[in-house]
């Protein structure tokens, strides 16, 4: 066999070992990425609604769990989230004034004898010992249970007394994962990972009423 002939040998079977190699590794962050990409939270909805009883806030939320997340909550942690608004009062010369606040907690948990999964929402925090106003629901499936999560409808903001018609005002909303409910050694390993990473932060303008 020639030189040349036995160059261009080796070189084509390098060359494809080259493209075999890149295509695995095309095929690996591929894997990663769609893994990754399951668990995100974003605004679908956002809207105001103006009642004769004050200002209702409605959203909608299009929230996944990651594999890391799902897999706590199979081994019986319980997982938290915080959906938070704030009505903000605009002012040119000073700081915006902060007309209320108001926040949901839930609380989502697996019941392995029951096959269930249990969710609790309150206006407070909700601790290993529950909430006093918490309102608890049982659902057949995960995707039930995050539904809730997902439509926060008919939001009291505001009572119509603490209103003012032609006030330039705005909401801020937020929601997120709440690491600090979880256990200790939860918490160190869950820093790294892009499941448990889910947060949200909005802001709305209110169109005066005098406008409408």
């Amino acid at each position: 066999m020639s030189m040349t002939g036995f160059i261009t040998h080796c070189w084509k079977k390098t060359h494809h070992t080259f493209d075999r190699v890149r295509c695995g590794l095309l095929a690996l962050v591929l894997a990663v990425w769609a893994v990754q990409a399951l668990a995100a939270v974003e605004l679908e909805q956002m809207r105001i609604e103006r009642q004769e009883s004050g200002l209702l806030l409605h959203v909608n939320l299009k929230l996944e769990l990651g594999p890391a997340v799902e897999d706590a909550l199979t081994k019986g942690v319980a997982i938290h989230f915080v959906a938070e608004a704030d009505l903000m009062r605009d002012r040119w010369y000073w700081y915006d004034r902060k007309v209320s606040q108001v926040s949901r907690h839930y609380r989502l948990a697996y019941q392995p004898l029951t096959r269930q999964w249990r969710l609790q929402v309150s206006s407070e925090p909700i601790y290993s010992g529950g909430a006093a106003s918490s309102i608890a629901q049982s659902f057949e499936s995960l995707q039930s249970a995050l539904d809730v999560i997902r439509r926060q409808s008919g939001w009291k903001l505001a009572d119509a007394a603490d209103l003012e018609a032609d006030a330039r005002q705005h909401v801020l909303y937020r929601f997120r994962l709440d690491m600090s409910q979880l256990p200790r050694p939860f918490q160190i390993a869950a820093g790294n990972q892009a499941d448990w990473n889910l947060s949200l932060n909005r802001q709305l303008r209110i169109v005066p009423e005098a406008g409408q």
